[in-house]
């Protein structure tokens, strides 16, 4: 099966990352995290937006009644739909900024982690309710990324990048366990960044350094690779009216001759069938 990519926003991202459908409003979030930017787009109209943040912002969601919850470097905070901004959960570490998350069945935010330096075990990642309570679900995490859910919402899949590992938990009311390697990145192929969970239940991985993404079935076997011109690949959600088309996006940073597409915002039509993802209940 061959598939093909478009650019859909040549943002020239420092770190593009974790696309969201907000099905709500018909468009695409996005951030590019050294850039303190969440970028939209409206595929229907073409429309654009650039909200600049204070902080280094590792992930935007969209919320149940309206607005954005945003990873911050010191925190989670909340952009109300008239566009102010307050602090949820504050929680300052030193050379520490928060990265990937995503929203869980119940509407919980999980958040992830890590130092600028990448220590192995300066990372988590942590449960937050809609009413800012937090909970440390897992202390020990180098670069904390993709997280999510199976259709049914009974498996849990996570990446802490270094390991090189997709990692899967039963879940359930929010609760993790049985923690058990789901599928492993080969040397030379790249570090596993940002995934996504299809309605087949299959789980798509993007590849960092890797130049692609990978989907695999939910027996951990790898289906199918999508190669794409750049290697800082970073995280993929679907979207559109119907959830079939691949949203990718790359990063620029710490590369010496970046590909023109690095940075940018790609779709492949017509890639697959996603699942409907939940707004953070807060």
């Amino acid at each position: 099966m061959t598939f093909r990519y478009e650019v859909v926003v040549q943002a020239g991202a420092s770190l593009g990352e974790g696309p969201t459908w907000d099905a709500g409003r018909g468009r695409l979030i996005w951030v590019d995290i050294l850039g303190s930017r969440v970028h939209t787009y409206e595929p229907g109209s073409g429309r654009r937006s650039v909200r600049t943040t204070e902080q280094h912002v590792g992930a935007a969601k969209p919320r149940a009644g309206g607005g954005l919850v945003l990873n911050l470097r010191d925190g989670v905070g909340l952009v109300d739909p008239d566009d102010t901004f307050r602090w949820l959960h504050r929680e300052a570490v030193p050379g520490r900024r928060g990265n990937d998350a995503a929203v869980a069945p119940d509407g919980s935010l999980w958040a992830g982690t890590m130092r600028y330096d990448e220590a192995p075990g300066g990372g988590t990642l942590s449960r937050i309710t809609g009413d800012g309570l937090p909970e440390v679900v897992l202390d020990d995490v180098a670069v904390s990324n993709g997280t999510g859910w199976s259709p049914d919402g009974r498996l849990m899949y996570y990446v802490d990048s270094p390991t090189r590992q997709v990692d899967v938990f039963h879940y359930e009311d929010g609760r993790i366990t049985g923690r058990r390697r789901f599928a492993e990145i080969e040397e030379g192929a790249g570090f596993p960044d940002g995934l996504t969970v299809d309605a087949d239940g299959c789980v798509w991985v993007a590849l960092w350094d890797g130049g692609a993404v990978r989907r695999y079935t939910p027996d951990g076997e790898l289906d199918r690779a999508i190669d794409l011109p750049t290697p800082r690949v970073t995280a993929c959600a679907f979207g559109g009216p119907d959830l079939t088309d691949l949203y990718i996006t790359t990063a620029r940073v710490g590369l010496s001759a970046p590909h023109p597409t690095a940075g940018s915002l790609l779709v492949v039509p017509g890639a697959g069938k996603g699942v409907l993802q939940p707004a953070f209940a807060g």
